[in-house]
């Protein structure tokens, strides 16, 4: 694991690029929307890439530390966070149904606290070392780029203007960057018990991510082998990109 300073420029200079694929989402949604079945593939091609980050990065240095009560408690943790986040959006949204209704501010809440918890991720990342910061920033930059997509499109679908939507989602975007240099600093002088936590809840915070939001949200387009593939494309991407 790098030292704190080291881990903190390294979050910085990695989370730049989750921030600059919140701001080009954003503005892709308003400009030229990808279609259902675009947008499908590329949701599966990021669910195998994360799922790789989880299975190739994240759970082995997990292993490592030694801490299986540790780890358990941040798995629960960050399982019982994520579920609560998404039964709120959920809800926020089933409040949010009529176009047109304004801002959305709990659900623009709720997301912000997601992004929050990616950036945090890049940092767990940077503290680990290179190749795992380097994989864990492709594999949430790709999410985010979609999240900035569909989050523009449902504030525009609100009402506002594409100026406005594509500036508010590239503020909240600005919380990675807040989130990746916050959990670094702490990170970096963090005990293995601590240590184990902090692996454990992202653990879960990805597992989550796969499972319950990229997934779930490509299938909602008519499933091919086509879309199906990509799952495995992606995996298979970060795996070669962490074996070279």
């Amino acid at each position: 694991m790098t030292g704190a300073p080291s881990a903190v420029v390294d979050a910085a200079f990695l989370v730049a690029f989750p921030i600059a694929a919140s701001i080009i989402g954003s503005i892709v949604a308003v400009l030229r929307p990808p279609g259902p079945k675009t947008t499908s593939a590329v949701q599966h091609f990021a669910a195998g890439v994360v799922m790789a980050a989880l299975a190739g990065e994240v759970l082995p240095d997990l292993r490592n530390e030694g801490s299986l009560i540790w780890a358990v408690a941040g798995f629960i943790a960050g399982t019982s966070v994520m579920l609560a986040l998404g039964a709120l959006g959920r809800r926020l949204e089933q409040r949010q149904k009529s176009p047109g209704s304004g801002i959305p501010v709990g659900l623009l809440m709720a997301v912000g606290i997601d992004l929050l918890l990616d950036g945090i991720l890049v940092g767990l990342g940077a503290s680990l070392g290179a190749r795992q910061g380097l994989i864990l920033t492709i594999a949430l930059t790709i999410e985010i780029l979609f999240l900035g997509l569909s989050v523009t499109i449902n504030l525009t679908r609100n009402g506002l203007s594409r100026t406005r939507a594509v500036a508010t989602t590239s503020s909240l975007g600005l919380l990675t960057g807040l989130g990746a240099v916050g959990g670094a600093a702490v990170i970096g002088g963090a005990s293995h018990q601590s240590l184990a936590l902090i692996l454990a809840f992202g653990a879960a915070a990805l597992l989550y991510l796969v499972v319950e939001e990229l997934l779930t949200e490509a299938h909602e387009h008519a499933e091919t082998a086509f879309l199906g593939a990509m799952f495995f494309v992606g995996f298979l991407a970060i795996y070669v990109l962490a074996a070279l």
